[in-house]
C-alpha cells in the first residue's frame, strides 16, 4: 500500500521542519536523525494525516528533538456529517489509522509557518482522508497521500470521501505548480497532467460502476467483481474500499439509491 515506503521530507536549513515522520520504526527514526546537519534542530514536525505510515514516528521524533508536532487533528475530527452519521452507524474505515494521533498545534487552511529559509503554507485536502494537508513551499507542493507518485490513493470510507477527494484535486488544478512531492513514489514533475489523470481514473470509475449496476450488480462484491476483474484478488478489499467511496458519493448525488443506506452490506440500485 506503501509503495517503495514512506518519503519523509526535511525542509530548510539551521531550524527545519520534517514532513511526514512516518512509521513508527527506530531505523526511521535513526535515518532522520542522522540526516540533520550537526548544527540544525527540528523546529517543526508536521503531518499530513493521521495514517500510521505517516504519523506513528510523531511522538517519537518530538521527543528526540523536542519539536512541536502539527496537523490538521486526531482521527475522525474532519469529517463531514454524513461521513460522521455513517461513523456512528458502525461504518469502519479499516486498517492503518493512527487512533493515536493528537498534534499539539492544529493547522486550518491557509496557515503559514515559517523558518530561516523556509515558509510552508498548509491546504486543508480532504478526501484520502478528512484531516488530510498539503504543504505548500512557493510553487512546489508536498502532496502527502492525495496525489502519490505511483499509484492513485486509496479513498476509505468514513475517513476517506470520494466527494472530497475530487474537489481537492479540483482545487489543486486551479493553481500551477511546478513540483509535487509525495510521501509514496517519486516527485511528480508534471502536476498538471498528473492531478488531470487522477481525476479521469475517478471519473472512469464511476462509469464503470454505474454500467455494473446498470447490468444487474447490486451487491458490493458484485460490482467488485466486475469493475475491478483485471485487478489482482489480493487487492479486492482495497478495491472494495474504493468502490464503497464511490457508491456513497452517487448516493448523495442521487444517482443511485443505496438500501437501507450506504454501507458495505446493502442494495445498490440506479434511480
Amino acid at each position: 500500500m506503501t509503495g517503495p515506503g514512506t518519503t519523509t521530507w526535511i525542509v530548510g536549513s539551521g531550524r527545519v521542519a520534517v514532513i511526514d515522520p512516518g512509521p513508527d520504526d527506530l531505523a526511521h527514526l535513526t535515518a532522520i536523525l542522522a540526516a540533520l546537519d550537526p548544527a540544525e534542530e527540528v523546529s517543526a514536525i508536521l503531518v499530513t494525516h493521521p495514517h500510521l505510515d505517516h504519523s506513528a514516528l510523531a511522538p517519537g521524533l518530538a521527543a528526540a528533538t523536542g519539536a512541536p508536532v502539527l496537523g490538521y487533528g486526531q482521527a475522525g475530527s474532519g469529517r463531514s456529517p454524513r461521513m460522521q452519521a455513517l461513523a456512528q452507524a458502525g461504518l469502519t474505515g479499516g486498517e492503518g489509522v493512527d487512533h493515536a494521533f493528537r498534534p499539539d498545534l492544529h493547522l486550518r487552511h491557509g496557515e503559514t509557518l515559517r523558518g530561516p529559509d523556509w515558509a510552508l503554507t498548509a491546504w486543508h485536502t480532504p478526501g484520502h482522508m478528512a484531516e488530510h494537508l498539503c504543504f505548500a513551499w512557493e510553487d512546489v507542493l508536498f502532496s502527502g497521500d492525495l496525489v502519490m507518485g505511483w499509484a492513485p490513493s486509496l479513498v476509505s470510507p468514513p475517513d476517506g470521501d470520494m466527494g472530497a477527494y475530487l474537489a481537492s484535486l479540483a482545487r489543486l488544478a486551479e493553481t500551477q505548480w511546478r513540483r509535487l512531492l509525495p510521501t509514496h513514489g517519486a516527485p511528480v514533475e508534471n502536476p498538471a497532467a498528473r492531478l488531470a489523470e487522477l481525476a479521469a481514473h475517478r471519473r472512469d470509475r464511476e462509469t464503470q460502476i454505474l454500467a455494473a449496476l446498470a447490468a444487474g450488480a447490486a451487491t458490493l462484491p458484485e460490482i467488485v467483481a466486475i469493475v475491478y476483474r483485471d485487478t489482482p484478488p489480493h487487492l479486492h478489499p482495497a478495491a472494495a474500499r474504493n468502490a464503497l467511496a464511490h457508491l456513497i458519493d452517487l448516493d448523495e448525488r442521487i444517482r443511485i439509491s443505496a438500501v437501507p443506506s450506504p454501507t458495505p452490506e446493502a442494495r445498490f440500485l440506479l434511480r
